[in-house]
């Protein structure tokens, strides 16, 4: 049977995984709950979800949750699909992580997903998130008095609201919290969170296997990087994003 990138990307990171430390560390991370779940929900970034499921794919099968299961459209259209609803999600879980995208206003009001994160994050040995997923955990009340980033249109302004302390940082780590800026930082996450999982030499084997090296065209990537004329651009793009959360964030 031919091997799959999946199989392929589980058996070299099961090598990498071999050494005592990365052994504790895996010891520990099981003891503290099973199970990689994901949030799914209407208008996600994909990318904020297939980023890190891909490089977490090899610590073991990954759950994608939503309120119901099956087909879940992102914000550009592309749909992902849930294998799992709010109920049948296990309780006791390794990772939980939420996704930002323009969904996230919605996702900040919904009594049921605010519901199940917080019971789920109760027991999570890490409660993760990508871009504007770190509102949703905000909003949830699970950001309370700890450092945590976001999207930079958002992470000043919002994050407070919610009683979190911003950090202008790629990915924050305070106590069993781990906060990813925007949208392609759930990469950086994910490989941090994997070291911290299974060790160093396996979340190494993990950037080796997708050839994260990035040499992006441009320096564009933050305001300071993009100039004025770009950042007013995007400010054009996430506004109702922005207004959104903001709003969300003051009903609470």
């Amino acid at each position: 049977m031919p091997l799959s990138r999946r199989s392929v990307m589980a058996g070299a990171l099961v090598a990498a995984g071999t050494s005592r430390q990365a052994r504790a560390l895996s010891a520990d991370a099981s003891s503290q709950g099973s199970g990689i779940a994901i949030l799914l929900y209407p208008g996600m970034t994909a990318l904020d979800v297939a980023g890190p499921q891909g490089l977490l794919a090899g610590l073991g099968p990954i759950r994608t949750v939503a309120r119901r299961r099956g087909r879940v459209e992102s914000d550009t259209g592309l749909a992902l699909v849930a294998s799992d609803n709010f109920e049948t999600c296990p309780r006791d879980l390794s990772v939980l992580l939420v996704p930002g995208g323009d969904g996230t206003p919605a996702q900040m009001r919904d009594p049921a997903t605010l519901d199940f994160l917080r019971g789920r994050a109760a027991r999570a040995g890490w409660v993760a998130s990508v871009c504007t997923g770190s509102l949703i955990l905000g909003a949830a009340g699970l950001l309370a008095g700890y450092r945590a980033t976001s999207h930079w249109c958002v992470r000043d302004r919002v994050l407070p609201l919610l009683g979190a302390v911003p950090v202008e940082e790629r990915v924050v780590f305070d106590r069993n919290r781990v906060t990813a800026a925007g949208v392609s930082a759930g990469l950086d996450l994910a490989l941090a969170l994997a070291a911290r999982l299974r060790g160093e030499d396996y979340a190494r084997t993990a950037q080796l296997v997708a050839e994260y090296a990035p040499q992006p065209p441009f320096r564009a990537g933050t305001p300071a990087e993009a100039g004025a004329a770009i950042t007013q651009a995007a400010d054009a793009i996430l506004a109702d994003l922005v207004e959104g959360s903001l709003a969300a964030a003051r009903a609470r």
